[in-house]
């Protein structure tokens, strides 16, 4: 290592010591045990909705992480090694997420198997939800019921989870280690699996998408399913990414590490993801309604009119995502300053992250319908139980990253890339 880099790693300072750590864990359990008091006050469905809405919403920014830091791998990205090891904290949740999303393979394989799912349960009744027949005389489910059935729904999720943990552990493991004895050996270890785990995480990622969300209207048909999730779910990751250095920065934890050339990058890349969403997000509607295809034009259908013709509150969502999930961070991150200026980008990313959220509400909630086949309303006591658990699993999230925090280096000190890192400018 030269001298110069040593100058530069000396002047880092050390790994703080994080106080409060409990305080998101006790607002993530009051908020886990809010939205489960919806079970008993408005009813299964509705707490298990909500439950699933927030596993779906904070998955998507674990592994929008995952993304990231293999990302930085392969195309040996320098100037982002210094927030590498924020990254490296927050993917630690994925364990706890995984224990998470029991309650619904247990809902589902002791209570009722067509709560959430309907195609777990074979006697179903879609007259309850406006349609007719069961699913044992569906035959569209009939060519679906090897993939769609209960035992090889959990396999699946238990593999996804599987693939994450053991990826998000073995990235760390490396990292953590080179901290100790400086070898390439883990850059280059790191990089040979980052290849695969691309693969490993894209596929993975995307069949949980089918899996979690697309098959609650299983009827449905897009192509372009999982690649809304994962851009979904990279711009919730840079939000937080953004987040947390902007408020490291303010506490003064990464003074002389992060810069406002990083925060630059981190926006510039907001900004590109928020082009690439609207680009996938028009093409999947586009297509689906110039083909005009009944199997798939009613999942829209279901989210702008009622039976009556009234439109259906879940239109307004839809036209508040277009303008602002799209328009509004479009125009606002073309400016240099908002890239920039700590305040101004923070902005930008809780904007972007409450909008994230808003799109999996949007994609999962209308499953849930009356007799008469509407989708029950957005504004009604289902998006307290969908908040309550977003908040819940959020605690639950930031505690695990306070918790890993004070456990390594503030940054990957002797990665051979660091002093790079350390020096980056415009």
């Amino acid at each position: 290592m030269s001298a110069s880099s040593s100058a530069s790693i000396s002047s880092v300072p050390a790994t703080p010591a994080l106080a409060g750590s409990s305080l998101p864990l006790g607002i993530g359990v009051a908020g886990l045990a809010v939205a489960a008091a919806g079970f008993f006050i408005d009813g299964p469905q509705a707490a298990a909705a909500g439950w699933l809405t927030a596993i779906v919403f904070w998955v998507g920014i674990a592994v929008g992480m995952l993304f990231l830091i293999m990302l930085g791998y392969i195309f040996d990205a320098g100037w982002s090694v210094v927030l590498r090891r924020q990254i490296e904290h927050v993917v630690s949740v994925f364990k706890w997420l995984a224990i998470l999303f029991l309650p619904l393979l247990l809902l589902s394989w002791f209570y009722e198997r067509g709560l959430i799912w309907h195609w777990m349960d074979p006697e179903f009744d879609f007259a309850s939800v406006g349609g007719h027949g069961t699913v044992a005389t569906d035959i569209l489910y009939g060519k679906k019921s090897g993939f769609l059935n209960l035992g090889s729904f959990t396999v699946r999720a238990l593999a996804y989870f599987g693939i994450w943990i053991g990826l998000a552990s073995l990235f760390r493991r490396n990292s953590f280690a080179q901290d100790a004895d400086g070898d390439p050996k883990w850059t280059l270890s790191s990089r040979k699996w980052a290849a695969a785990g691309l693969a490993l995480t894209a596929v993975s990622s995307t069949f949980a998408a089918i899996d979690w969300v697309k098959s609650l209207e299983y009827h449905w048909f897009s192509t372009m399913y999982g690649v809304w999730y994962f851009a979904n779910g990279i711009r919730g990751a840079l939000s937080v990414l953004a987040l947390i250095c902007i408020v490291g920065l303010a506490r003064g934890t990464f003074t002389g590490v992060v810069n406002r050339t990083h925060l630059y990058d981190v926006g510039k890349l907001m900004f590109a993801f928020t082009v690439f969403w609207a680009y996938i997000t028009f093409s999947q509607y586009f297509l689906i309604w110039n083909a005009n295809v009944p199997e798939e034009t009613f999942w829209y259908n279901l989210r702008e009119v009622m039976h009556t013709g009234q439109p259906s509150q879940w239109k307004w969502v839809g036209l508040a995502i277009l303008f602002g999930f799209f328009l509004v961070p479009f125009l606002y991150l073309l400016s240099y300053k908002a890239k920039v200026t700590p305040k101004l980008l923070a902005l930008a990313a809780t904007w972007i992250l409450a909008f994230s959220l808003l799109d999996v509400c949007y994609n999962v909630l209308p499953f849930r319908k009356n007799i008469a086949g509407d989708a029950l309303p957005f504004l009604s006591l289902q998006l307290v139980w969908t908040l309550a658990a977003v908040v819940g699993m959020g605690g639950i999230c930031v505690w695990s990253y306070l918790r890993s925090f004070p456990t390594t280096k503030l940054i990957p000190i002797r990665d051979p890339r660091i002093n790079e890192s350390l020096s980056h400018k415009e």
